[in-house]
């Protein structure tokens, strides 16, 4: 196993669990929110540009900041899928969510995406989504589970396995296909599955809800590695990016977010 390797299983194995205890331990509103900052498509990015070059991720961020809206797909076919099947039906809501993101990539990879137009993709779909999801209620988690090293350790592996996957096939895919496999929901679809399966759909829907509000600071986020990459690097690059995604949740967490309480549940 190479270091880098090594280093992207550890590093979504600790976003995934802490996405997942920002669920149980402060609501699921806020991972859904959070599921929006640049987690797994920073990962990807980042070792796209180790591995390749930093033109090469440029180019690719270019593709991320379009394959939002796959992203965003994905979320609506989840949520359409689960809030119509009796029970739980996990399965059945992993299966027409991920059909709707690589439907919606395969159409977006058929587009000649510039920066400017991949940014009108990327803040278009997230003000539909927005809207088609504002009648969602926000469900809070009032009792979580007991955390065991087994159940930690499950939670992680499957993200470990995506992010591994993404970064691999960047390398024979091109820039284009490598952006929107990193705009993947590299993070999301394990923590959605995860909270499903331990808790309820409807806080699943809560996490859906509130994951269009966070894509702004991965518009933020490419957008800054698109420009950035090319002129300072990987790592000085990497840093300013996270720090401009950062401001945008700070600002949007303080001036726009609306105060509302959730539901308990």
């Amino acid at each position: 196993m190479s270091l880098f390797l090594a280093a992207k299983i550890a590093v979504t194995i600790g976003m995934v669990l802490a996405l997942s205890l920002v669920a149980e331990r402060v609501s699921p509103r806020a991972a859904g929110l959070l599921s929006g900052y640049p987690l797994g498509a920073a990962i990807a990015l980042f070792f796209i540009g180790l591995e390749i070059s930093p033109e090469f991720a440029a180019e690719s961020a270019v593709y991320t900041l379009a394959g939002l809206a796959a992203s965003q797909a994905f979320v609506y076919g989840y949520f359409m899928a689960s809030r119509r099947t009796v029970g739980r039906g996990i399965l059945a809501s992993a299966a027409a969510g991920l059909a709707s993101y690589f439907a919606a990539a395969g159409l977006l990879r058929l587009v000649p995406f510039s920066r400017g137009l991949a940014v009108f993709a990327a803040v278009g779909s997230m003000a539909l989504f927005v809207r088609l999801f504002r009648g969602i209620r926000d469900v809070a988690i009032t009792r979580s589970v007991r955390l065991t090293p087994i159940i930690l350790f499950l939670r992680a592996a499957f993200a470990a396995g995506i992010i591994v996957t993404i970064t691999a096939a960047a390398q024979v895919v091109g820039p284009a296909w490598a952006g929107l496999f990193s705009a993947f929901p590299t993070a999301l679809l394990p923590l959605m599955l995860i909270v499903h399966f331990t808790y309820d759909k409807a806080h699943v829907h809560t996490i859906i809800k509130n994951f269009p509000h966070g894509i702004g600071s991965l518009i933020t986020y490419g957008v800054s590695v698109s420009y950035l990459y090319p002129a300072w690097g990987v790592g000085w690059g990497t840093l300013a990016a996270f720090g401009m995604a950062t401001v945008y949740l700070l600002v949007y967490g303080a001036v726009v977010a609306p105060r509302r309480r959730p539901r308990r549940f």
